[in-house]
């Protein structure tokens, strides 16, 4: 490297002070500060000749993505200042599921490893001689793992009180959140999956069930659909029986509408086969859902309900808790939610997040806020220009930087004794969503690498940390987009990104 690049100043100095002449003492010290330079020059040298190796890999590994494939990189060692490399860093993507690393921190920020979700059965009138004078209150919070049982083992409780009956409403209180379930920019026809399943205030089993769709003997007629008697649904079908091999069947695709009330119709076609095709849907309306199970487990139970049952979407005073079931603790729901990528959980803890923090009904807007504010004063980390519409990253609005990643993946590679973060994200070879990822596993980073998914349609993202070959720590953002291949390549599509994710890893692990 030419010195005069970096030092120009002090080099021109030094030739025009050997031109005019000088005194020994004065040459001493010109030929010492010369010396020093060259050394400093060499260290920046060697520096940058690392970045640009580095750099570099990064190209050659892009190469093997499809044409028109859009790849941003930054990694960085723990604790330094400034990134190894740094690969299009301020370019804004789409985060995808790597944005639960985001929502996991604001969420133990604020809440607490020991937060727990409180779903509770409330009364504020008389019992005597078995009975409820008045109303039951079921009051849900948003808790993305309550269960069935649960749910039955509380009114088992109250039959174990004595009571009997209730002669007022069974009311379901939903006011923990507020507006629409559904986050701006989630794609239309993902709402009827279960992995996009509205996050409300009332969730039982994710709000997923599932039904098995049979075709008719007969080629032209309907298939006909059997749902589990314990699933509040109404399942209709439409759908046309093809006979095997029928031209008709390459365009003639199963399709399924909603209504309300979890009303679902299913259209289009299903060609003639010996077994069921089990299918799995959103459930969309919550307060539904869970009100009906709820009321079904009280007959059940032999607790006669008198009236009716009632949505209560307002703000309402705490009642006599008569039975109750707490959650897990949120360090092992985020574990859960990290290791298999599950939005429920990131979308209510969000809305929840919102609630909690300016007291007042969780919306997404709430949401949005109540984490910029939290990472800000508690990490430090100004999210700036980044878009954060959801918890889980399923919405086509998100946008941030690896850059902004980065910061927030140094605050937890920086305080994760504290945090104990890094454990909850998938281990490469091991479990979650990393146990089998073809181009890390090529690149031999099974064990050395816990890293966040995010998968969108064309989208394959990494965040998270590897172990390198000197035993540093390296926090990493990978954010690849436009990702896309021919549909005679459909088979083989992510072959092209293993390639490129085994040779970008083993780059990284080997010259670090």
């Amino acid at each position: 490297m030419d010195h005069r690049l970096l030092f120009p100043k002090l080099h021109l100095s030094i030739i025009n002070t050997n031109i005019i002449g000088i005194h020994p003492p004065s040459y001493a010290r010109s030929m010492a500060l010369l010396k020093m330079t060259s050394r400093i020059a060499c260290m920046l040298s060697l520096s940058l000749s690392v970045f640009s190796a580095t750099a570099s890999s990064i190209e050659e590994s892009a190469q093997y993505l499809p044409t028109g494939t859009n790849a941003l990189f930054i990694a960085q060692k723990v604790g330094s200042k400034t990134p190894l490399v740094d690969y299009h860093g301020e370019q804004m993507a789409l985060p995808a599921s790597t944005q639960k690393i985001v929502t996991a921190l604001a969420a133990l920020l604020q809440l607490g490893k020991d937060y727990h979700f409180v779903t509770t059965l409330e009364s504020d009138a008389d019992i005597s001689e078995g009975a409820v004078k008045g109303n039951l209150t079921a009051r849900f919070v948003g808790d993305p793992m309550l269960t069935r049982s649960q749910l039955r083992s509380m009114v088992e409780t109250l039959k174990q009180s004595g009571i009997k009956e209730i002669e007022g409403d069974l009311i379901i209180d939903v006011s923990i959140f507020a507006s629409h379930d559904k986050a701006p920019g989630w794609v239309w026809n993902d709402m009827t999956q279960c992995f996009s399943s509205p996050p409300a205030a009332a969730i039982v089993d994710k709000n997923c069930f599932s039904v098995s769709l049979y075709s008719s003997e007969q080629p032209g007629e309907l298939a006909f659909v059997r749902v589990p008697s314990f699933y509040p649904v109404n399942v209709f079908s439409e759908v046309k029986t093809l006979a095997k091999g029928s031209p008709e069947a390459k365009y003639c695709e199963l399709d399924v509408t909603t209504g309300d009330l979890n009303r679902y119709t299913l259209t289009g076609c299903l060609t003639q086969r010996d077994e069921p095709l089990p299918l799995a849907f959103a459930i969309q309306n919550g307060a539904s859902y869970a009100g009906t199970i709820l009321k079904n487990e009280l007959a059940i139970a032999g607790i006669e309900l008198k009236g009716s049952l009632r949505r209560q979407s307002l703000p309402h005073h705490p009642e006599k808790i008569l039975a109750l079931n707490q959650s897990v603790p949120l360090h092992n729901m985020l574990s859960v939610m990290l290791k298999k990528s599950d939005n429920m959980i990131a979308d209510t803890l969000f809305r929840t997040l919102g609630h909690r923090y300016f007291n007042v009904p969780g919306t997404w807007r709430t949401g949005s806020d109540a984490v910029r504010q939290i990472l800000k004063q508690k990490a430090g980390v100004d999210l700036g220009n980044t878009v954060m519409v959801d918890g889980s990253g399923l919405s086509r609005h998100n946008l941030i930087t690896p850059a902004t990643m980065m910061e927030i993946l140094q605050f937890i590679g920086q305080h994760n004794d504290e945090l104990d973060f890094i454990s909850m994200l998938p281990r490469a070879g091991y479990d979650g969503t990393l146990a089998y990822r073809p181009g890390l596993h090529e690149a031999g980073m099974d064990g050395k690498i816990f890293a966040k998914t995010g998968s969108l349609q064309g989208v394959y993202n990494l965040a998270g940390f590897m172990t390198a070959a000197s035993g540093q720590q390296i926090a990493f953002v990978q954010f690849v987009s436009a990702y896309s291949v021919s549909p005679d390549n459909q088979r083989t599509r992510r072959v092209p990104l293993s390639r490129f994710e085994n040779h970008l890893y083993k780059s990284l692990y080997l010259s670090h």
